[in-house]
């Protein structure tokens, strides 16, 4: 089976516009939450990493459009191919896309997903994953069977998420939102934060880079907010993951880390189950917030760019551990000479998602 490899890719985040930007300000701890009051007209004050909305959007396109086209163009100048080929894809990643714009005009994300297209002149009807939280990895998953189902050179997997009074109330009906910076995996955790951010990657066939070996998507149907118990669709997840390699090659687990207190457990659990206990774990929550649709695609680009430097990225918040697993998670960086990481995600309606990446020749 021919490999598919990342050739480029994007990210656009509060803490930067490149990928450079972002992964330095990772490495710094730097986190981009921040206390917002009134902010969407939201009544309640919350804490969020939001990014500059007037900086950012193109004439003639909403806030979200402007960013989904930025990435794109990003990732696709990165990986020097012609985005107007035909056998060129597309596909989005989000959940909310323009919702806040909801009776005003075609807020669809197939609507978004056709101005993706359309920018670049590509022929080809756009893809459009909106899975829960798991939507970025969803996404990468699906680029990935696009390609090995022939007809297509490259794909350009683009995950964005902006956010809006829907959305943050919505979170706050749940009692979701912690009114402080989140803490993922500790102690003292008690509910998330929301983040805004674009990322994109352009998949490829190749023989060296960063591989998508596999991924898998496993729905346990527990509840529509709450996750398993016992961590069943991420274990199983893990475990169609987990026949390409051994757990002592695998550099980190990057774990979904929402810090809710249900969250954190069920994936420890399901850590545990799949035997990765002895495994690093880290979650980038605490820097980003929860970017919903990007977060996927997001967070594998950072794991990517840590191994390359043989860093295991720290969990930002994170003291003491609150989870009933012993599993690795540190406050501070680690080293690592291993040449994998898996991806883990979770999200509402009993989805869950993991997709296993590995290094193999020049950086991608």
């Amino acid at each position: 089976m021919r490999k598919v490899v990342c050739l480029g890719e994007s990210i656009l985040s509060p803490l930067g516009l490149t990928v450079e930007e972002n992964f330095s300000a990772v490495c710094r701890g730097i986190s981009a939450l921040r206390r917002y009051e009134g902010m969407f007209g939201v009544k309640e004050p919350f804490i969020a990493s939001l990014m500059d909305r007037p900086a950012l959007t193109a004439d003639g396109h909403t806030f979200f459009d402007s960013l989904i086209i930025e990435a794109a163009r990003r990732a696709v100048e990165a990986a020097g191919i012609d985005p107007a080929s035909p056998r060129a894809a597309f596909v989005l990643s989000s959940i909310k896309g323009n919702i806040e714009y909801i009776g005003t005009q075609d807020v669809t994300l197939a609507a978004s997903a056709r101005r993706l297209a359309n920018a670049f002149g590509n022929p080809n009807p756009a893809v459009v994953v909106s899975n829960a939280c798991i939507s970025g990895l969803a996404a990468l998953l699906q680029g990935r069977r696009i390609l090995l189902g022939g007809g297509f050179d490259h794909v350009v997997v683009v995950g964005c998420e902006v956010q809006s009074r829907f959305i943050v109330t919505g979170f706050q009906s749940l009692k979701a939102l912690s009114e402080a910076p989140c803490k993922p995996f500790d102690a003292a955790r008690d509910g998330l934060n929301l983040g805004e951010a674009a990322a994109a990657v352009v998949l490829g066939f190749g023989d060296s880079g960063w591989e998508l070996v596999d991924g898998a998507v496993r729905n346990d149907a527990n509840h529509i907010s709450g996750p398993s118990r016992t961590g069943e669709g991420s274990y199983k997840a893990l475990r169609q993951v987990l026949r390409h390699i051994a757990p002592e090659e695998l550099a980190v687990v990057n774990v979904h880390g929402t810090a809710t207190l249900y969250n954190d457990e069920m994936e420890a659990i399901a850590l545990d189950r799949a035997g990765l206990l002895d495994v690093p774990v880290n979650a980038l929550k605490g820097v980003f917030g929860h970017t919903m649709g990007a977060a996927g695609i997001l967070e594998s680009i950072l794991s990517m760019h840590a191994v390359d430097e043989g860093i295991v990225l720290p969990t930002r918040g994170f003291s003491e551990l609150g989870v009933s697993r012993p599993v690795r998670v540190s406050p501070e960086a680690g080293r690592t000479d291993k040449r994998a990481f898996v991806k883990l995600l979770s999200g509402f309606g009993g989805v869950n998602g993991a997709l296993l990446f590995r290094k193999g020749g020049a950086a991608c």
